[in-house]
Formats: C-alpha cells, sequence, structure tokens
C-alpha cells in the first residue's frame, strides 16, 4: 500500500497517526486479511459509494478506506464534522447485501473491534461480529497484530465487539439515519 497515494485518494492532508501506523504493519509485518478476517486497508474509488448515491455532498463526507469483510463489504469514515481530526470521528460499515451501519466511534475503536478476528456480517437492520468458537480459525497475524496494537496505541481487543457496536449506535445512529436518507431511502 503507498501512503501517498493512500492520503491522496482519502483527500487528506496528513494521515492520521493510526492509519499511518496500520499501513506500516499491513505492509512490512503482516499482509491484507492476514491479522484479521476480511479486513484490509484498501484505496477506493468510491464505485461502492456510488450505488448509494452520487451526489457530491455524500460522497464527500464519506472516506472508504478498508474492506470490511471477503464479500464486499467496507468501512468508510463518516466527516460529519470536518473542524474534528478525521480520527476522532466514526466509522460506517457499508454491507454488500444493503444495509449501513455506524460500527466504531472511531478509527482506533474500530481496530479494537477487527481484532475478534472475525468478518462483519452487515444486513439491512444490523451489522455485528459473531464467532463460532468450533468453527474458529486465528487469522494468520493475529498475535502479531494485537501485539501491534498494544505497543502502538495501549490498547486490547474487545472482547464483546456487540457494546462497543452499541455505544457508537447510541451516540451517533440518529445522527447519520437522519443525514443518510438525504440520499438514500429504504423504501
Amino acid at each position: 500500500m503507498d501512503k501517498q497515494a493512500f492520503k491522496e485518494n482519502l483527500k487528506l492532508d496528513v494521515l492520521p497517526d493510526v492509519l499511518d501506523k496500520l499501513i506500516d504493519f499491513q505492509n512490512d509485518v503482516s499482509g491484507f486479511e492476514y491479522y484479521a478476517q476480511g479486513f484490509g486497508l484498501t484505496i477506493d474509488d468510491k464505485l461502492g459509494l456510488k450505488s448509494w448515491s452520487g451526489e457530491s455532498d455524500f460522497l464527500n463526507q464519506l472516506l472508504p478506506f478498508a474492506q470490511a469483510n471477503g464479500s464486499g463489504s467496507f468501512y468508510a469514515i463518516w466527516n460529519n464534522e470536518p473542524t474534528q481530526p478525521i480520527d476522532n470521528i466514526p466509522i460506517v460499515v457499508f454491507g454488500d447485501e444493503g444495509g449501513t451501519h455506524v460500527v466504531a466511534e472511531n478509527i482506533l475503536q474500530l481496530l479494537q473491534l477487527i481484532a475478534y478476528d472475525t468478518e462483519i456480517s452487515v444486513d439491512w437492520s444490523s451489522a455485528y461480529f459473531y464467532k463460532d468458537e468450533e468453527d474458529y480459525n486465528a487469522s494468520e497475524d493475529l498475535q502479531k497484530y494485537i501485539q501491534w496494537l498494544k505497543v502502538n496505541f495501549n490498547v486490547s481487543p474487545l472482547q464483546d465487539p456487540t457494546v462497543a457496536i452499541q455505544s457508537a449506535q447510541d451516540k451517533y445512529k440518529a445522527s447519520f439515519d437522519e443525514w443518510f436518507k438525504q440520499y438514500y431511502s429504504v423504501e
């Protein structure tokens, strides 16, 4: 992943520290989908977003930056407060089969969520992480990723992703849904 191309794609002057370090981790220590199931940073042309709305205000306030699962869902930063640092604003998942949901209060919380190490499931009514312990195989570099989180940000994986998603929903769902319905309606 080329940092300059990633930064330019997001139209950022400076990459947030968390994304800068994650690019280094994905480039130098692990690889796309090797540290968390279904997850990887991407350079996105907003083609997926354009399937929801082509309006420029919509496209300018959403910054797709990562694959969310192996079937086409993706994460985007919802730049709802342009005066706020980009690493302190909510993360939204867009489902490949429908549904958009705020899933994290910020990028770092998302990185803690993906350390749960299972792909996110997204439908029209919810987004959630489910792990069947009997059928679960850890990602090849999961332990390296968990150590990286601890060393770089002094955080650990979230043991119950549902709590974090609910917290993000409580904080941002109403305002996101109100904003989003200007561009897309599920009727």
